[in-house]
């Protein structure tokens, strides 16, 4: 373990990062559900307060899709640079509790981690923000602002917008997005690639209402089968994606997925092939990516024996840097009309798209950053991945600070089961990820 007074002054405030992180956690604060908006507004005042309390000058800002964000700042030392601290504090859905060992908005600790929903999305990485802070206290070497967004879960749209609307507020040398985190415990970790995102909602039309399958099967097109029919064309046998137009055979350069790991992380049932005939890192950090993840279609509950009229499915196509998201729309769009059987009628309406991005390190606060960080991690080298998730807030700062540096970390990893029942976080993860904070922002 890493000893310096620094790295001390981290441990000796980890019994009280568990209490904010408790009490972060007990807020609700799920944008997307508007009977959960009071604990939106409560768990933004908890963290403008606490920020303010380090000498931040916060300002809790309503944004334009209704999620209260918080920005502030606190100077550094004449000619300073300044580094940008970015987490959010909304959450998932908690999903069925029924499904959780513990109640999933009380912090719980099992097994040497914590248990609750945003603790370690992204609850648990603002909180290493805090702890890095009260660490440091008085020594930082730069002017620090901090971002924390409050609808990341729901698309971020309205901190793009402020992004856009008050860009000095975002103004910095150094942006660090705690938003990500480590390939493996204990294996320090910069995310220097995101694929971005495409959703569209694909319907199939084949007749005018349903008919008996008695009396018409047979002759009669079937929507639900041509709807299966058509998405079955976006893999192959090995489970390739394989939109016409749009390349699939990107190779990943940065640290290596085994393939066992990859197993054990995405609970891939025995007997079950991974997909893809690329490497587990090619797959998910740097192709393309389809998948279907909704349908629309009577239950087995509660069908009937007619031919379906139409049927509708939502896909989700993740692409990697270098693809534009409206382009890549256009290729699954042609690709989907192009298939459809039995001359069916067709509809595509995008739903959602946001850019990849993949991260400059060639900078300064780059250097840096790796440095602090092999040095929490107890003289680790630093390993650089992917993310098969997008954060389009990258692209936005990207776009309206061009000249700052983003780098991305956190205490995110496999084992966290972010999104999922019964998300944790290793207590540990946050600890050196607040050390690695500390001591760039002591030097920086």
């Amino acid at each position: 373990m890493t000893t310096s007074p620094l790295a001390d002054r981290v441990d000796a405030q980890m019994d009280r990062a568990h209490d904010d992180l408790a009490a972060l956690v007990a807020f609700a604060s799920v944008h997307s559900d508007p009977a959960r908006s009071g604990d939106s507004t409560g768990s933004a005042q908890w963290v403008a307060t606490a920020f303010t309390d380090l000498g931040f000058e916060c300002e809790v800002i309503v944004t334009s899709d209704g999620s209260p964000a918080i920005v502030g700042h606190r100077a550094g030392p004449p000619g300073a640079r300044t580094v940008a601290l970015y987490s959010h504090h909304d959450v998932q859905p908690a999903g069925d509790e029924g499904l959780w060992q513990s109640p999933p908005f009380t912090l719980t600790e099992r097994d040497g981690r914590w248990y609750g929903r945003g603790a370690a999305d992204c609850k648990g990485n603002l909180i290493a923000h805090l702890t890095a802070l009260r660490a440091l206290g008085d020594e930082a070497s730069c002017a620090i602002r901090i971002i924390i967004e409050g609808s990341e879960e729901a698309g971020g749209e309205g901190l793009d917008d402020l992004v856009r609307q008050r860009p000095e507020l975002f103004d910095a040398d150094l942006i660090v997005i705690a938003d990500t985190g480590n390939v493996e415990v204990g294996v320090p970790t910069l995310t220097t690639s995101l694929r971005g995102v495409v959703n569209v909602k694909v319907q199939v039309e084949a007749l005018e209402t349903a008919v008996h399958s008695g009396q018409f099967g047979g002759a009669a097109p079937d929507a639900m089968a041509a709807l299966i029919a058509v998405l079955g064309t976006l893999r192959d046998a090995d489970g390739n994606t394989t939109i016409d137009g749009l390349a699939a055979d990107q190779v990943w350069t940065g640290a290596p997925y085994p393939p066992d790991r990859f197993r054990e992380d995405a609970g891939v049932v025995d007997g079950a092939r991974i997909l893809g005939s690329g490497t587990p890192a090619d797959m998910t950090w740097a192709r393309p990516a389809v998948t279907v993840i909704g349908v629309d279609a009577p239950s087995t509950t509660e069908c009937a024996a007619a031919i379906i009229p139409r049927a509708a499915a939502m896909l989700n196509l993740r692409i990697p840097p270098g693809v534009d998201p409206h382009e890549a729309f256009t290729a699954l769009e042609a690709h989907l009309t192009a298939h459809v059987p039995w001359g069916c009628a067709l509809t595509v309406t995008s739903e959602a798209a946001g850019a990849p991005f993949a991260a400059n390190t060639d900078g300064p606060g780059y250097r840096m950053l790796t440095d602090a960080m092999s040095e929490a991690y107890d003289g680790a080298d630093v390993v650089f991945s992917g993310q098969g998730g997008s954060i389009p807030l990258c692209t936005v700062l990207a776009q309206t600070v061009p000249n700052a540096e983003i780098a991305l970390l956190g205490v995110e990893e496999p084992q966290c089961r972010i999104h999922a029942p019964n998300e944790s976080v290793d207590p540990d993860e946050l600890r050196r990820t607040a050390l690695t904070e500390a001591l760039l922002l002591s030097r920086y």
